[in-house]
C-alpha cells in the first residue's frame, strides 16, 4: 500500500458534471481529488482487504440470526420495541439485502481493523464505482499508471445483478426515495436507478417526503400508485421515528435495505461482534460506554449508537479528549479501542469495503485532516500494481 502524487486528468470535472456527480467540490475544496492515488499489491487486496470483508459480512449476518431471536439484544441496539415483529418477519422471510460498507482502518501492517459498517444507506458509492473506474482507464491510458495496472471495483456489474435478483416474478416498477435537500444522496439514487434500469426495471424518483398512504395504509407515490418495491436513502432509525411508521407492519412494499438491516446500522453491532469474537484479528476491543470494561481498552474512540459523517465523536487518547466532533446525535454510546490509520501528508487514510448481495465487491479510499472522517474528506482513487 503506497501514496502516489500523480497529475489530473484535464477534463474530469466537466466528465463529472455530465455523470451528474454535481458535489465533486464543495464549498471551493475538492471533494474528489485525484492528485494522488493509493496503489496495492493484488496479494494484499485479496488477502488482507477483501478475504476479511467477506468473513465480515457473515459474522454479521450470523450475529443478525442471533438477535432477532433476543429481546434483550434489540432492546441494547435501541431498536423501538413496536418495530420487532416487523424486523424478524424480514429476516425469517428472507428478505434480500443489496449493498452496504465496511468502513476499514488498514495501512499496509498487519490486519485491516474493522470502525464501523454503514450497513443501511452507504454514499460514495458512484464515486467508487463507476467515477474510479473511468479514471484508472483514463490515467493507463495516458500512460500516468502503469500498463496492466486493475482495481478491485466490480461495484456496477455486481449492483446491476443484485437488483435483477432482488425480487423474483415478473418485471416491476422500484420506487427510489433521497432526502430532497442532499445532493449526495440525490446523486447516490440516481446511479442506483440507473443500474436498476440495466437489470430490466422501470424505476420511479421520488423525495421521501412525497410518499404517501391510501386507504387501505399502503405506500404511494404522488400518482397514487401503490408502491411495491422501495430503495429508500433514509436511515432505519429515522424512519421507525416518523409518524407514519405506524403503517410499517400493514405495507406490502419490498423495502431495500429491509428492516433487518436495522440491527447492522446501530454502532451497537461492535461490542457484540468483540463479545462473539473477541481477539478477532479484524476486530477492536469494544464495548458499550458503561460497561466497566469499557475503561480497560486505553485509547479509544466514543460514538454514539447512530451517528452518520462523523458527528459526536470523541477520540481519547493518553487519558484526555484529544479531538471532539460536534452534531445532533445523543443518547447511548458506545467505546471502541483506537487504531492506527494509513498516513497522508495532512491527516490520514480509511478505506471503505463494499459488500453488494453480501459479497466483497471494491474498495473507495477517504482521506481526512483530523482523526475523525467527516462529509468533508476526500475521496481518493487506487489501483491494483501489475505483477
Amino acid at each position: 500500500m503506497k501514496r502516489h502524487i500523480v497529475p489530473e486528468r484535464k477534463n474530469w470535472r466537466d466528465a463529472a458534471e455530465e455523470y451528474g456527480f454535481t458535489f465533486h467540490t464543495a464549498d471551493g475544496e475538492p471533494y474528489w481529488d485525484e492528485t494522488a492515488a493509493w496503489s496495492f499489491s493484488l496479494q494484499e487486496i485479496e488477502e488482507k482487504l477483501e478475504a476479511p470483508t467477506a468473513e465480515l459480512e457473515q459474522m454479521c449476518l450470523a450475529f443478525v440470526g442471533s438477535a432477532v431471536e433476543q429481546d434483550a439484544i434489540l432492546r441494547r441496539l435501541d431498536v423501538p420495541v413496536h418495530h420487532w415483529g416487523l424486523i424478524r418477519e424480514s429476516w425469517k422471510r428472507g428478505d434480500r439485502n443489496l449493498y452496504g460498507r465496511f468502513d476499514l482502518a488498514y495501512d499496509g501492517s498487519g490486519p485491516a481493523k474493522l470502525l464501523e459498517y454503514n450497513a443501511d444507506t452507504p454514499t460514495s458509492l458512484f464515486e467508487a464505482s463507476v467515477f474510479q473506474w473511468t479514471w484508472m482507464e483514463e490515467q493507463m491510458a495516458a500512460g500516468v499508471l502503469p500498463q496492466g495496472s486493475d482495481q478491485f471495483n466490480s461495484l456496477h456489474e455486481r449492483l446491476v445483478k443484485a437488483l435483477k435478483n432482488i425480487r423474483q416474478g415478473p418485471p416491476y416498477l422500484m420506487h427510489l426515495a433521497h432526502v430532497a435537500d442532499s445532493p449526495e444522496d440525490v446523486a447516490t439514487v440516481m446511479y442506483i436507478a440507473d443500474c436498476a434500469r440495466q437489470a430490466g426495471l422501470e424505476t420511479e424518483v421520488l423525495a421521501i417526503d412525497m410518499i404517501g398512504t391510501n386507504t387501505v395504509e399502503q405506500f404511494t407515490d404522488q400518482q397514487d400508485r401503490e408502491i411495491e418495491v422501495l430503495f429508500k436513502l433514509y436511515p432505519w432509525e429515522w424512519l421507525f421515528r416518523e409518524d407514519f411508521s405506524v403503517h410499517l407492519a400493514k405495507a406490502r412494499t419490498q423495502f431495500i435495505e429491509p428492516p433487518w438491516k436495522a440491527i447492522l446500522s446501530s454502532k451497537g453491532l461492535l461490542p457484540f461482534l468483540w463479545e462473539l469474537a473477541p481477539g478477532h484479528p479484524n476486530l477492536l476491543p469494544c464495548y458499550f460506554s458503561e460497561d466497566p470494561r469499557a475503561r480497560t481498552i486505553g485509547d479509544h474512540v466514543v460514538k454514539p449508537l447512530y451517528s452518520r459523517e462523523g458527528a459526536n465523536i470523541s477520540i481519547h487518547a493518553g487519558g484526555k479528549a484529544q479531538e471532539v466532533s460536534d452534531g445532533p446525535y445523543e443518547g447511548a454510546t458506545i467505546s471502541q479501542a483506537l487504531a492506527p490509520l494509513a498516513k497522508q501528508p495532512d491527516g490520514h487514510a480509511i478505506i471503505g469495503s463494499w459488500v453488494v448481495a453480501s459479497e466483497p465487491a471494491g474498495i473507495g479510499i477517504r482521506e481526512g485532516k483530523g482523526l475523525i472522517t467527516q462529509d468533508t474528506a476526500r475521496f481518493v482513487p487506487h489501483y491494483i500494481e501489475p505483477e
